[in-house]
């Protein structure tokens, strides 16, 4: 029968709570990244012009149809080569996870604009707003209301593939928690530890998420 023994990992407490904050800096890094891709994204596949859509949609669909453990690693080792500029770790992950993130919100994005009611458009343009003021005042403050629960949803999912850039040695959670099993030979007590501080930061995110799903559809 194994013994747990928990008061060993506690006294590498500050590593995991180092690699904590490394973890929730990632994620707040890669969110905005993220968006920012999404958003010219996705106004590049609401554009007249054909060209910005298929660089937009040729965007989306590579980063959507690889694994992202297999973009860290190719923009880690691959682009440097390619580009012949120097990639640390953390700017290689903070690339490839924004890019990767920003493939998604820019799907999300698109689909809350192209749910507005086109007549909210139509009535804009008679009031003499241009195409980019509508959108600014009429369409996205609408779009961004049922865009909510989908962003935080792929936002959660964003906090846990930080997990992945503990393979390029980023001092994330994981990679603290690798050194201290490492250190201490006590990996069940290590990863647990881990895990339980995933799912203390997630669940309640979760469960926010689900109410404003709720709150959402009961406003439809």
């Amino acid at each position: 029968m194994y013994e747990w023994d928990f008061s060993v990992i506690y006294q590498y407490r500050w590593l995991f709570l180092q690699g904590l904050g490394v973890t929730i800096a990632f994620t707040i890094a890669i969110i905005i990244g993220g968006v920012t891709f999404g958003l010219v994204a996705s106004s590049c596949l609401l554009s007249r012009f054909r060209l910005l859509r298929v660089v937009a949609l040729a965007f989306i669909e590579v980063f959507r149809c690889t694994p992202i453990l297999v973009q860290l690693v190719w923009a880690y080792y691959a682009l440097p080569i390619l580009a012949g500029v120097e990639m640390t770790p953390v700017t290689a992950s903070l690339l490839a996870l924004s890019c990767y993130g920003g493939s998604f919100y820019a799907e999300i994005i698109r689909g809350g604009i192209v749910s507005i009611d086109p007549g909210q458009s139509e009535a804009a343009a008679a009031l003499g707003m241009t195409p980019g003021l509508a959108m600014r005042r009429i369409i996205l403050p609408q779009a961004l209301r049922r865009m909510v629960p989908a962003l935080m949803n792929q936002s959660i999912l964003q906090f846990k593939n930080t997990s992945l850039v503990s393979v390029l040695a980023v001092p994330d959670l994981v990679y603290q928690g690798q050194m201290v099993a490492h250190d201490s030979f006590r990996p069940l007590e290590t990863y647990t530890a881990v895990a339980v501080g995933y799912f203390a930061i997630l669940f309640p995110l979760t469960l926010y998420v689900r109410h404003r799903e709720r709150v959402s559809g009961a406003k439809r």
